[in-house]
């Protein structure tokens, strides 16, 4: 059997280290942070504190919530995209996730970000449209009848995972978007809280 060459290996570490490196520093890029900097506020210290789609909607209206969302979304697209493009379809799960922690740990913005869910499903969509596009309209379907954002998050992203595994993905895919999930819903602890007592906000 044909021993691996070291430096051809080498070279693969490294090229999958520097594609989750640059998913990451993109995820960093939060949009909220910046959109709402260059109307004078600093969406971090007023409404819910959280520097996402919703609160910049409540606090700035929709036309900024708007450019949030979609720059948000982007960036997982894009950042699905780098390790799709560096090394194959598999890794881009891995650099969506990447950009996921990036985005609620912003290296940017002191590592205080904001919850992850539009650049998960932007990425989502650029790794399994149909799901993605499934779990987008959902979140924005609830948004607009129950003017809730958390619930639209956390529902929208319970779909993922069994949607993905209908449209036959490998176990491997299917883990980390566990792992995304996961990380997303947990990022929503406050809220799932807020949501048991009648106290959560709406926008």
């Amino acid at each position: 059997m044909a021993q691996a060459n070291p430096l051809t290996s080498t070279l693969a570490a490294v090229q999958h280290l520097l594609a989750i490196v640059a998913a990451y520093l993109l995820g960093s890029v939060n949009f909220g942070i910046i959109v709402s900097s260059m109307s004078g506020v600093d969406i971090r210290s007023v409404g819910s504190g959280n520097p996402g789609t919703s609160n910049v909607l409540r606090t700035l209206g929709r036309r900024r919530a708007a450019i949030v969302l979609l720059g948000d979304a982007l960036k997982g697209a894009a950042a699905a995209a780098i390790g799709v493009l560096a090394v194959d379809a598999d890794f881009g799960y891995v650099t969506l996730l990447a950009a996921v922690i990036g985005h609620s740990f912003p290296i940017w913005h002191s590592f205080r970000g904001g919850k992850s869910v539009a650049t998960a499903i932007g990425g989502f969509v650029y790794l399994a449209p149909v799901v993605g596009v499934i779990a987008g309209v959902t979140w924005i379907v609830i948004v607009l009848v129950w003017k809730t954002a958390s619930i639209a998050s956390i529902v929208s992203m319970l779909i993922v995972v069994p949607g993905l595994a209908l449209t036959g993905r490998s176990t491997e895919n299917l883990l980390v978007a566990t792992v995304i999930v996961v990380f997303v819903i947990a990022r929503h602890a406050g809220n799932i809280s807020r949501i048991a007592s009648g106290s959560e906000r709406t926008v």
